[in-house]
């Protein structure tokens, strides 16, 4: 199914806008960090400092969190494959990447949608981490959007894909014996 040629609009007019966002250093500096963190730096940190700092329950946490992160690499390995979308960059001269990226496709955003599951189940075990976790999250999703890797709707899938394996994975977890 193709976007209506208003949803394709608007979805190239507001990446041309973020992407623009980058030409001030500082902006481009901060996006560039946040991106290079949501490539799974942030994440590994976070499930050694939860086996760190709270034993068993955090190795549990972190279990969960990584099994569905490896559910989420295969599941948006696929949807890349199959859907073959050309990233903004590649699909228009005026947006630039700002940072390379990791793969050649656009939809999903990969990052967004680890992002999302990662928050979902981390949330779960550590409510009081939503201060922190929730504004990363957005950020990480903004910043695939702002460096030129992928178009808003390509961020929104992923929202709402990582969304639902979270639940789907929190749903099944809550049916083991540990």
């Amino acid at each position: 199914m193709q976007p209506s040629p208003e949803r394709h609009r608007a979805d190239h007019f507001l990446c041309l806008r973020a992407n623009d966002w980058c030409a001030h250093a500082g902006v481009l500096r901060t996006f560039a960090a946040i991106s290079r963190l949501g490539d799974g730096v942030a994440w590994y940190m976070l499930m050694a400092a939860m086996v760190l700092l709270d034993g068993f329950d955090g190795l549990r946490a972190s279990a969960h969190m990584a099994a569905t992160g490896a559910l989420a690499l295969l599941l948006y390995k696929a949807l890349k494959r199959w859907t073959r979308r050309p990233r903004p960059f590649a699909a228009d001269v005026r947006i630039r990447a700002w940072i390379a990226p990791l793969d050649e496709f656009s939809f999903p955003s990969g990052h967004t949608l680890h992002a999302v599951s990662f928050t979902i189940v981390a949330l779960a075990y550590y409510p009081q981490l939503a201060w922190v976790l929730l504004p990363f999250t957005a950020m990480v999703a903004l910043s695939r959007v702002v460096l030129g890797l992928h178009w808003p709707s390509d961020v929104l899938a992923a929202t709402v894909i990582g969304g639902g394996l979270a639940g789907l994975s929190l749903w099944l977890g809550a049916a083991l014996p540990f």
